[in-house]
Formats: structure tokens, sequence, C-alpha cells
């Protein structure tokens, strides 16, 4: 395809990329993750679906994660615009977020409530625009 018919493509989606540093790891329990994402999707009016969780819950001692780059909890939030995902390092007090929708949103606000939620401070922000 010709490059200026790809510039001159509509914008099919938004996702925003968080890194956030320094944060309560007491937030990053089931039930706060769920709580953040029903808080976040109002903010940024989306509709929350489905959530879906990978973790150590249930699993044997003797098999749980103890790596500081796997300890953790990771989440999907489908929204009705397509996901939010979180990935949380408890060892490493550090959350990553993407949020990606093709409804537009104000990243400014998405950013300061993930940092307030979790307490922490975003190291890396990227806000970029699909084609």
């Amino acid at each position: 395809m010709p490059m200026d018919t790809i510039t001159e493509r509509t914008t099919y989606g938004f996702e925003l990329i968080l890194d956030v540093h320094g944060c309560d790891p007491d937030t990053f329990t089931r039930d706060h993750l769920d709580d953040y994402f029903t808080r976040l999707c109002d903010l940024i009016d989306m509709e929350k679906c489905e959530v879906h969780f990978w973790d150590d819950v249930g699993v044997p001692v003797e098999q749980r994660q103890t790596s500081p780059h796997t300890k953790g909890t990771s989440a999907v939030c489908f929204i009705l615009t397509s996901t939010i995902v979180v990935h949380t390092l408890d060892l490493l007090e550090t959350v990553y977020v993407n949020i990606f929708s093709c409804k537009d949103f104000d990243p400014d606000a998405a950013t300061a409530f993930t940092e307030q939620f979790f307490g922490g401070n975003c190291e890396s922000t990227n806000f970029i625009k699909r084609i």
C-alpha cells in the first residue's frame, strides 16, 4: 500500500502504555484490581465486561512464582471497545498497564488515576494512535 494512503487513514484506536513504579503491593489483589477496572472504566467512559486473572491463587506453595519478574498478578478486563491489561510485580512494587480502545479516551486522566490508585509514579508513559 502506498505510504500516502496509510497517512490518510483514520485512526483505528488508541493505546496508553504505563509503567508505574513505587506502588503499594497491597493494591495488587484480585479485589483491588477489579475495583481499579470498574473505577477506571467509569472515569474514561468505557463499558466494563469480563475480567480474567492469572496468578498464584489456588496454586500449591511449592509451585508459586518467586522471581521478582514473575511473582504477581496479570489481569485482562474486556471492555466493549477492546481491553485493559494489568501486570503487577509484587516484589518490584511495579504495575504495567495497557489500555487499548477504538473509542477515544483521556490519557492524562487515566494516567493520573492509575498513579493515585496504585500509589506509584509513572516512569514511562506512551500514548499511541493505532491506524
